[in-house]
């Protein structure tokens, strides 16, 4: 019932951005989708469950926003600079992607633990939602990996070993900390070409 999950999401992730999450009720989340509390529960299992799936679909939607970024035309300079700016932006517009990105839950957020959890559910993408969900470490090595691999391809912005992994961390981890304090003028961008000819890239 994939629409009818992602129907569910929206409506979570609607409600977190108006009211703390141990306010919102399982009945209204279900209400604004447009379908049965059953059907909620039989999707998730619980609010537990549906938190873990919100937040896995909240980090797989970034990934998949790196990804995108980094497809993009430009030097390895540019598209790595894209990438911190595109990361910076996402995560001041979604509270859990920045709270993903940063570790930093507020008692509004759902928080589910990041270990796996058991799971007894016969939906695939519950299963996956009850695997582990990455930390902010496990987010840069990620990012970084994607970078190296994006960047290390064939043509002329072609970049290589170590030297490209490091550059990689190193604007993840900017961008990072430009979540928490945003930059001055001449914004992210700026700092990105800054120091990334000091790394190499």
């Amino acid at each position: 019932m994939p629409a009818a999950r992602e129907s569910l999401l929206e409506a979570a992730f609607a409600a977190v951005t108006r009211r703390p999450w141990p306010a919102v009720r399982m009945v209204d989340v279900a209400a604004a989708a447009g379908v049965s509390r059953q059907t909620l529960y039989n999707e998730f299992g619980s609010k537990e469950g549906l938190a873990r799936a919100l937040v896995r679909r909240e980090a797989d939607a970034y990934l998949a926003g790196v990804e995108r970024v980094l497809a993009g035309s430009g030097d390895a300079g540019e598209r790595l600079a894209a990438v911190a700016e595109w990361t910076a932006s996402a995560a001041r517009d979604n509270p859990l992607l920045r709270a993903l990105l940063t570790g930093c839950w507020s008692e509004r957020l759902p928080a589910p633990p990041l270990h796996a959890v058991p799971s007894t559910s016969a939906v695939p993408a519950q299963r996956r939602a009850d695997g582990p969900l990455p930390s902010p470490g496990e987010f840069v090595a990620q990012v970084r990996d994607r970078a190296v691999a994006a960047l290390s391809g064939p043509g002329p912005a072609k970049t290589d070993g170590a030297e490209s992994a490091r550059s990689c961390e190193l604007v993840v981890r900017l961008a990072l900390s430009c979540i928490a304090a945003p930059p001055g003028e001449g914004g992210l961008t700026e700092l990105v070409h800054a120091v990334l000819p000091r790394q190499g890239a």
